[in-house]
């Protein structure tokens, strides 16, 4: 399969220009030079960097110039610390990849304009630098029933930064919140400079463990990884989860091989499509056991080594999944082997 060479270990810095307040104050304060230098001190070699539309759009589309100087100063001080960037849109006016009852993007032609316009502003001011930047179009779409959609924005998207930024790496993923299932139904890569996204946050079940923003889960649920697949299937049913547990895949037990498993279709699609494939996101909330977190981290590094699959860790800090958290203290350096 073909490698995305130069974004290989990355780190996502979510919650500073997206999911955070919109204040001055929290985006001069959430993440500094020194955050970045922390980063490139663990290994990595990119960050991916969620931004959300209205950091950089006013409602009527008008654009607000204060917010493109964060990506300014998160490109410089990435460049001077030997890091790539990931430019993620993480909400788009008309969708919020979280909240079922924002989705208008998907029937606005108004709003998927406003969306390319935004994206060629960006190329016009990043799209030079192409050598250490790649754009990801828009994260997590939501629904099947948006693909079609979906395809037809990103043909026009794409074309219409092309005319701009000729060979800028750009990022797309699927339906399901980039699930690796949902990849076959993207078309077929726009060009060359067309990488294939996905998230794994597999077993969910164990990864968002009394997750209070999954609908179906218990505030108090718990469960340990590896632990026993048999438990994992009957919670998932419990959880009326079941959609979205690949337990029998898993066989005995969870472990390295596992995770080989979900990936290798992925990869086989990704082969016959001459793309490379990339993990925009991966990860284990805080309320799992550090120990535990360390297991999962191993076995899917284990996969995204076997396939040379690029990754960012979600997250950077805070966000329920923070890696420079202080609950991590004992663990992080094994973790960071892993990342």
């Amino acid at each position: 399969m073909k490698r995305f060479e130069g974004y290989i270990k990355g780190i996502d810095l979510g919650g500073w220009l997206s999911q955070g307040e919109y204040t001055k104050e929290h985006l001069d304060s959430f993440i500094h030079e020194e955050d970045i230098k922390t980063i490139a001190g663990w290994g990595a070699d990119h960050v991916r960097l969620p931004m959300d539309y209205n950091v950089f759009q006013e409602e009527d589309g008008t654009l607000k110039e204060f917010g493109f100087g964060y990506v300014y100063k998160a490109v410089e001080w990435c460049k001077k610390a030997g890091l790539k960037v990931v430019l993620d849109l993480h909400k788009t006016q008309g969708f919020i990849f979280d909240d079922e009852n924002y989705v208008g993007f998907f029937a606005d032609e108004e709003l998927q304009e406003r969306f390319c316009r935004l994206w060629e502003e960006f190329a016009r001011r990043y799209g030079s630098m192409s050598d250490m930047l790649c754009f990801e179009l828009l994260n997590e779409v939501t629904d099947p029933e948006f693909s079609p959609t979906w395809n037809k924005i990103i043909e026009k998207t794409i074309r219409r930064i092309r005319a701009i930024a000729p060979d800028v790496k750009i990022l797309v993923g699927s339906y399901w919140n980039n699930s690796l299932d949902a990849l076959k139904d993207l078309d077929m890569p726009y060009d060359e400079n067309v990488v294939y996204n996905f998230h794994c946050y597999e077993p969910l079940i164990f990864t968002h463990q009394a997750a209070f923003w999954v609908k179906q889960m218990n505030r108090d649920y718990r469960i340990s990884y590896p632990g026993d697949v048999k438990q994992y299937l009957h919670d998932a049913e419990a959880l009326e989860m079941k959609y979205m547990d690949h337990s029998e895949i898993a066989g005995e037990g969870y472990t390295a091989d596992y995770f080989i498993k979900r990936f290798e279709g992925a990869v086989k699609l990704c082969e016959e499509r001459n793309v490379s494939l990339y993990c925009g996101e991966y990860g284990v909330i805080d309320l799992a056991s550090p120990e535990d977190t360390v297991a999962w981290y191993k076995d899917i590094n284990a996969a995204f080594e076997k396939f040379g699959i690029g990754r960012a860790a979600w997250s950077y800090k805070e966000m329920n999944f923070g890696l420079a958290d202080k609950r991590l203290d004992g663990v992080r350096s094994e973790i960071l082997k892993y990342i």
